[in-house]
């Protein structure tokens, strides 16, 4: 599964195959050339996870302003 912006892309799914990635690099049996191709996918699929952690996090966090009057970016509580 290469990255491609075409399909629609999770985190979940991103995740998993970073997974698998990570997990034939380590094994060692696979060619230098693909596992250079399997090298450059997975920095793909980090950035990508990165990102969405990212945005996730942002989303758990509201701007509000402060006793003097200053915004500051706090947690959002959850009931």
């Amino acid at each position: 599964m290469t990255v491609k912006k075409s399909q629609k892309q999770t985190f979940e799914l991103s995740l998993k195959r970073l997974e698998a990635i990570v997990g034939a690099l380590e094994n060692g049996d696979v060619p230098l050339d693909k596992a250079i191709e399997l090298y450059e996918e997975g920095i793909e699929l980090s950035k990508f996870c990165g990102e969405r952690l990212k945005e996730t996090e942002l989303k758990l966090k509201k701007l509000s302003k402060n006793i003097d009057g200053q915004l500051e970016l706090t947690d959002l509580e959850t009931p």
